[in-house]
């Protein structure tokens, strides 16, 4: 490609990035002088795209309000950074489209790439590991998606469509606080303003919402990322869990995170923990690594496995070296 044509399209990038950009700046990231710029502008307009000329101490050109630029263009770190996040967000189930609309996307990228770059990506690709499992979760409606983040930055309520675990299906009325990414899925939470409860919802069930004249005051206390973790700490579960452990809340947590436990002193030098679990099978392991004194009050099958897991390990302990 011509250089002046390439700086025509340079200077279309930097104008399609917002704001408004002034000539000398143009200048310096074009290396052309003014008279320079003010001709690629001229050319650009001839192609009917509508650069505006702004007067002023702070003066310069910009892009007209509401133009959609038919072309992305990226450079070679941008591009990079685009096929990288489309991968680990796949990875981690956090994006809003199919498995192969996200493929066809990065694929559609790769075509364009310089071979040199396409070559060090694969390499890249190649020796990538990750220490979790790709995430196959379903996806929200992207729709969904938006006009829930548009409830939420304005306050208003909207109408859902939910299905819940057990497959039934209703019509709610939320007042949605944030969205919230977690564990590989999609959550809104907020206040069901038909059953006067908050409420954390997952956004891949629901089917439909709808904005509802009125607004709502901005809640008090934790912000939407820590009720969505706190919610799942304090959910219902086979056993409820009551430990002491004599250590600081750093040193848990570093065994115990939110999601899992929840922590209040119980005297000085103490914490209390309370876990919800499906199963206690776990809790032995991450009892031992703590490695600081502990008082189980509950459930009496915990102990049990506790006092197994002791034997098992002395009885490894025990055994002889060979030589």
């Amino acid at each position: 490609m011509p250089r002046p044509a390439a700086r025509v399209l340079t200077l279309l990038d930097l104008l399609q990035s917002g704001g408004t950009r002034t000539v000398a700046e143009l200048a310096e990231r074009l290396g052309v002088d003014g008279r320079t710029v003010r001709r690629y502008v001229d050319q650009l307009i001839d192609l009917d795209v509508p650069v505006e000329s702004v007067r002023g101490r702070y003066g310069g050109y910009r892009l007209g309000p509401g133009y959609r630029v038919p072309p992305l263009m990226f450079g070679d770190e941008e591009a990079l950074a685009v096929l990288l996040g489309l991968v680990a967000g796949r990875r981690a189930g956090l994006t809003t489209v199919q498995r192969t609309a996200n493929e066809t996307a990065a694929a559609k990228i790769r075509r364009v790439l310089p071979r040199h770059l396409a070559g060090r990506l694969d390499a890249l690709l190649e020796s990538l590991s990750f220490t979790e499992r790709a995430g196959e979760f379903a996806s929200p409606d992207a729709d969904v998606l938006l006009t829930l983040a548009d409830a939420v930055r304005h306050r208003r309520p909207v109408a859902v469509r939910y299905t819940d675990r057990e497959g039934r299906r209703s019509d709610r009325t939320l007042h949605p606080y944030g969205i919230v990414a977690h564990a590989g899925r999609w959550y809104v939470t907020g206040r069901d303003a038909d059953r006067d409860e908050d409420r954390t919802l997952r956004l891949d069930r629901v089917a439909d919402a709808r904005v509802l004249p009125g607004s709502f005051a901005a809640p008090e206390g934790p912000d939407p990322a820590e009720r969505v973790v706190t919610g799942f700490a304090t959910a219902a579960y086979r056993y409820e869990v009551t430990l002491r452990v004599r250590a600081t809340p750093e040193h848990i947590r570093a065994h115990l995170p939110t999601t899992v436990a929840t922590l209040e002193e119980h005297e000085p030098g103490w914490q209390r923990v309370e876990i919800r679990a499906e199963h206690l099978d776990w809790l032995p392991p991450v009892l031992a690594a703590l490695d600081r004194p502990f008082v189980i009050d509950g459930p009496p099958e915990l102990r049990t496995l506790t006092r197994d897991f002791a034997a098992r390990l002395a009885t490894y302990a025990d055994r002889p070296g060979r030589r």
